[in-house]
C-alpha cells in the first residue's frame, strides 16, 4: 500500500461521499449520484475512501482526542480545574446527562465512522475489489474492520456495562453493519455486551487475516493497520472481556518469550530504549502499533478544545489549556514511583507552585501530538496481567514482563512481589504510570468490576451507582424508538 501522506488529502473526496447526504441516524449517508455511481470506480478513489476512514476515526471528537481524554478523566489521576462542562467537567464528576457535550459527541463520531466502514464495504463488495484486484482489496477491507471492531469497542467502554457484569448479558449498543442508505434505518435495538465484543472479535480476527503483515515504511506502520494492529487490539479486547486465555494466545503470536521482547513476524514491534521517543517527531517508532497522526493542515488536526495537549499541558509556548492537573493523591504520589523514573523526570511538567502536569503531548497550536491508540508496551503488560491471573504463584514470565516495561525507564528499580495477588497489584500501577494521559483507566477499572475512586470534589461511583456508564445519546433516543437508555 503507498502512502498518501496526509488524510487530509482525502478529505474533498470524502465530503462527497458524507456531507451532502442525510443520515437518519446520527451519520451521513452516502446518498449523491457520485457516491453511487463513481466514488469506487478508480484505484485511486478507492484509496481514498479507505483513508477517508482513519479521517473519521481521528476526529477530535473521537480518536483525535476525546475518546481518549475521557478515559483518563473519568479515573483518578486527574483533577479539573476549569469547571467548563465544554471541555468535560461533567465526565470527570462523573455525571453527564443524556444530551452532555461528551455523551452525545463521542456517540455521534463513533457512528459516524461506524458508517462510513459499513458505506465502504458495501462497495468493495459491488464495485472496489473488481477495480483494485483481490490482494489490494482484502487490505483495504481489513482496515475497514480493524476500524469499525476499534468503534464498537470503544462505545463499550462508555455507554454498556462491563462484560464482568452477567458475562455480557446486559444491553450493548445498536450493532449496525451494513450502510445507513436511506429513511427508516433508525430503529435498531442494543444487542447484548456479548453480542457486540463476539463482533468485535469477529472484524479482528478477519483483519488479522487480510492485513499485510508490514504497510513497508515506519509512517505506515504506525499511522495504518497492519496484522499486528489486530493481534496487539485483540489483547485489549479480550482483557476487557476477562478472557485471559486468549490475551495469552493472541499476545504470544506478537511477543517473543524471552527478553528482549519483541514480535518476532510482521512489523518488528519492540519497546523504545527511551520512552519519550514515542512522544516527538516523528511519533513512528515500532512501539507505536497505531497512532493517529496529525499535521499543520486546516483539517488536519483534532480542532478547537480536544487536543490532548490543551487538557493536560500549561506553557505559553504550546498553548495548553490546562484543563486538568494531576491528582497530588493519585498515581503520582506512588511511592513506588521513584524520582529518577524517567516517565516522571521527563513527561510530568512541574509549575513553580508544584502542581503537576502530563507533559506527553507538547506541541503549541494547531496542536500536532500524534494521538497513541495502541502501543507495544500495552500488550506486554496485558499478556504480564493475564499470565499472573491465570496461575496460583508469581508467574515467571509475567515478572519478567513487568520489569521490561519498568526497567526501561527506571533501570535501578526490580520489582520482585512474593505473591499472585502483589503481582498482579505491582502491574495494575504499572499500568497507571506507564499509559497515565492515554486514556486506559477507565476501561482498567472497569473490566474489574472496581469502583471508581473519589477525586477533588467528585465522588467515588461503585458499579451499581448512576454514572458507573454514561447514558446513551439524547440524539440516538429520539431517532431510536428501539433503544433504551441506560
Amino acid at each position: 500500500m503507498k502512502n498518501k501522506s496526509k488524510y487530509i488529502v482525502i478529505l474533498g473526496l470524502s465530503m462527497v461521499l458524507y456531507s451532502s447526504c442525510k443520515r437518519e441516524l446520527l451519520t451521513p449517508i452516502p446518498q449523491t449520484s457520485v457516491a453511487d455511481v463513481s466514488a469506487f470506480s478508480t484505484p485511486f478513489r478507492v484509496s481514498s475512501q479507505v483513508l477517508s476512514l482513519y479521517a473519521t476515526l481521528k476526529n477530535g471528537a473521537f480518536y483525535g482526542g476525546r475518546a481518549v481524554i475521557y478515559g483518563d478523566i473519568r479515573g483518578e489521576d486527574f483533577i479539573n480545574i476549569t469547571s467548563n462542562l465544554v471541555t468535560s467537567y461533567d465526565v470527570w464528576n462523573l455525571n453527564p446527562t443524556n444530551s452532555a457535550t461528551a455523551v452525545t459527541g463521542l456517540w455521534a463520531q463513533a457512528y459516524t465512522t461506524i458508517d462510513a466502514c459499513n458505506v465502504f464495504l458495501d462497495g468493495m463488495a459491488t464495485t472496489g475489489t473488481t477495480v483494485v484486484g483481490s490482494a489490494l482489496a482484502a487490505n483495504y477491507i481489513g482496515e475497514a474492520k480493524l476500524i469499525r471492531a476499534l468503534s464498537y469497542y470503544t462505545l463499550l467502554q462508555y455507554y454498556a456495562r462491563p462484560f464482568a457484569d452477567g458475562n455480557g448479558s446486559k444491553p450493548g449498543v445498536p450493532l449496525r453493519l451494513t450502510a445507513i442508505k436511506g429513511t427508516g434505518f433508525s430503529d435498531l435495538a442494543r444487542s447484548s455486551v456479548a453480542e457486540v465484543y463476539a463482533q468485535v472479535i469477529k472484524d479482528l480476527n478477519d483483519a488479522e487475516t487480510a492485513l499485510p503483515l508490514t504497510n513497508g515504511t515506519a509512517y505506515n506502520n504506525t499511522t495504518r493497520a497492519h496484522r499486528n494492529t489486530a493481534i496487539a487490539l485483540k489483547t485489549r479486547v479480550y482483557l476487557s472481556m476477562q478472557n485471559y486465555a486468549a490475551v495469552i494466545t493472541e499476545a504470544n503470536k506478537i511477543v517473543s518469550a524471552t527478553p528482549p521482547f519483541t514480535a518476532t513476524s510482521g512489523v518488528a514491534h519492540a519497546l523504545q530504549t527511551d520512552i519519550t521517543n514515542v512522544f516527538k517527531t516523528p511519533y513512528t517508532t515500532t512501539e507505536s502499533i497505531l497512532s493517529m497522526p496529525m499535521t499543520t493542515t486546516a483539517g488536519d488536526n483534532p480542532g478547537t478544545q480536544n487536543q490532548l495537549c490543551y487538557y493536560y499541558y500549561t506553557q505559553s509556548t504550546a498553548g495548553g489549556s490546562a484543563e486538568f492537573n494531576l491528582n497530588p493523591n493519585g498515581i503520582i504520589a506512588n511511592t513506588g514511583w521513584t524520582a529518577t523514573d524517567k516517565r516522571r523526570t521527563s513527561l510530568i511538567f512541574t509549575k513553580s507552585d508544584n502542581t503537576k502536569y502530563v507533559s506527553k503531548y507538547t506541541t503549541p497550536s494547531p496542536y500536532t501530538d500524534y494521538v497513541p491508540v495502541i502501543r507495544y508496551a500495552e500488550v506486554l503488560l496485558n499478556l504480564a496481567e493475564a499470565r499472573a491471573r491465570t496461575g496460583a504463584t508469581v508467574d515467571a514470565q509475567a515478572l519478567l514482563l513487568l520489569n521490561a516495561v519498568r526497567g526501561r525507564s527506571d533501570a535501578g528499580t526490580v520489582l520482585a512481589p512474593a505473591t499472585q495477588t502483589a503481582l498482579i497489584d505491582a502491574i495494575m500501577t504499572e499500568r497507571r504510570i506507564e499509559f497515565l494521559g492515554e486514556g486506559l483507566r477507565n476501561g482498567d477499572l472497569m473490566r474489574l468490576l472496581q469502583t471508581i475512586p473519589a477525586k477533588g470534589a467528585a465522588p467515588a461511583k461503585t458499579p451499581s451507582d448512576n454514572g458507573y456508564i454514561w447514558p446513551i445519546s439524547s440524539s440516538e433516543l429520539a431517532l431510536n424508538k428501539l433503544c433504551t437508555d441506560n
